[in-house]
């Protein structure tokens, strides 16, 4: 407790969920750490005690954007299409996080959090392409080529440049393309 008695709890959790729902009203540029210890409720110093700087703090929305990522493309298995839907559906739970995970320069690239996040959902993903095609066609470019699809639709969908005959949702929707990607 501190000296008015009060006590917030996990102050570093209640940070970084208003830092996400900045986000997603704003973006990742329209809103100061003062503004946004004020919509948590917070000291104005806790934000930058937590976090350093604003791009420490966009490094942990990214951080755990990785984490949930990762999660979600190890609950799709060795199944490669369903790693691809595991990415579209993530994206689109979680548009703040997907919006600054790959925005490497607001934040601190070189954090090893951030990086040990990113290289276990990275790990994932290349996991389901080992078990999805044969040793010699999983190159590189076959890597680059799924991610490309998968984090493309998911883009194209958060931002709404999709046409209406996609339908209302978003996983039901990738699937048929994503499966262009894995026929012979």
């Amino acid at each position: 407790m501190n000296a008015r008695g009060y006590h917030h709890g996990d102050l570093r959790r209640t940070i970084l969920t208003a830092a996400v729902e900045a986000i997603a009203e704003s973006g990742p540029a329209g809103w100061s750490l003062r503004e946004l210890a004020r919509r948590a409720g917070v000291s104005h110093a806790a934000p930058a005690h937590h976090f350093g700087d604003k791009a420490g703090l966009l490094t942990a929305v990214a951080t755990e954007g990785f984490g949930l990522l990762a999660d979600e493309l190890t609950a799709a298995g060795d199944d490669f299409l369903e790693a691809g839907v595991a990415y579209v559906r993530f994206a689109t739970s979680h548009p703040a996080h997907f919006e600054v995970m790959f925005q490497t320069a607001i934040l601190h690239a070189d954090d090893p959090d951030l990086n040990a996040a990113e290289a276990r959902a990275s790990t994932a993903l290349e996991d389901g392409l080992r078990h999805a095609v044969p040793a010699a066609e999983a190159t590189g470019d076959m890597r680059l080529a799924a991610w490309s699809i998968a984090h493309g639709f998911a883009a194209l969908w958060i931002s709404g440049a999709l046409p209406e005959r996609a339908g209302s949702d978003a996983v039901a929707a990738a699937r048929p393309v994503l499966e262009k990607l894995l026929r012979k």
